[in-house]
């Protein structure tokens, strides 16, 4: 998850309740059973072709391999000084300008040995609840594989497709809405991303991965941070293994482009809606929509 531009101020173009989810405590760090991994390829919004849990090396947290520290990137400025933490009132608002401010924020993880991954978000894609006929939680079905959905914004939502590999959601405002994390721009501790991503990777297991392979994909990304099942349900405003901070500069509006969902090819109508958001230019995005861009721009 060929696209017209998404229009941001016609507030007519989806209509939906964006009401305020119920206050649920989300269980943190408590792994989340589920008996429909099974069935999950029928009703992914997404497909990936690698990604799946791998256990965390015993090392010290490591940087790219020719640098002392963090990559800057081109994209986005990267003045010095420490991030801040987003908290609920970052993810308490709609799915769609959620997923827009996303980007370029950085994902944190802290593996068990203290190793801290980095990685910038550089594309997104929106679910927009039951009336959304690529979301989980279409027609408001609520299950136990997918309530982190119905949760109060900054739950994680991770589910399993193919019984193997592994997605991440954050829930946003409005009941069963989400944002799907498709791919972040390595800054920190590569790596260890190599390492985690090889451990299970099929059919290429003995070629060195680049740097751009490393995330650009959700169950890449997944890998890459070992992210797997157990993160379901936890708080990513509170969560100490797993975190969201502000990033230097967010990118500046033309250079965000909407466009289709991935692999939502089943959901009609929704298949075609500019849900997804990426970083013109940045190319650790895991699919380019030309046509998009050129809309983008027109």
């Amino acid at each position: 998850m060929v696209t017209p531009a998404l229009q941001m101020k016609k507030p007519k173009q989806f209509s939906r309740r964006m009401g305020q989810k119920k206050q649920r405590p989300a269980r943190a760090g408590q792994p989340h059973r589920s008996s429909d991994a099974a069935q999950a390829p029928a009703e992914q919004p997404h497909r990936s072709s690698d990604a799946a849990q791998a256990p965390c090396p015993r090392e010290r947290c490591l940087g790219p391999p020719t640098t002392a520290g963090p990559y800057r990137s081109i994209y986005f400025s990267s003045p010095k000084g420490h991030l801040t933490r987003l908290g609920l009132e970052f993810f308490d608002q709609p799915a769609v300008p959620l997923a827009r401010a996303f980007l370029g924020q950085v994902l944190v993880r802290r593996l068990p040995n203290g190793t801290e991954l980095r990685g910038r978000i550089v594309e997104t894609e929106a679910y927009l609840g039951p009336e959304d006929e690529a979301a989980h939680s279409r027609g408001g079905r609520q299950t136990p594989r997918n309530r982190g959905m119905f949760m109060k914004p900054g739950t994680l939502y991770v589910y399993i497709i193919y019984g193997m590999y592994f997605c991440m959601n954050i829930s946003s405002q409005g009941d069963g809405a989400c944002v799907l994390l498709r791919a972040l721009e390595p800054l920190e501790g590569l790596e260890t991303m190599r390492q985690l991503r090889s451990t299970l990777r099929k059919g290429t297991a003995s070629r060195v991965l680049k740097d751009r392979e490393l995330c650009s994909g959700p169950s890449k990304l997944c890998q890459a941070l070992a992210i797997n099942k157990s993160f379901d349900q936890r708080d990513l405003a509170q969560d100490e293994a797993v975190w969201l901070e502000r990033g230097p500069l967010e990118p500046s509006e033309p250079a965000v482009v909407a466009a289709a969902r991935v692999g939502v090819g089943h959901a009609g109508e929704w298949a075609r809606k500019p849900l997804r958001f990426y970083v013109r230019g940045s190319p650790w995005v895991s699919v380019v929509d030309r046509v998009a861009e050129q809309d983008t721009q027109a």
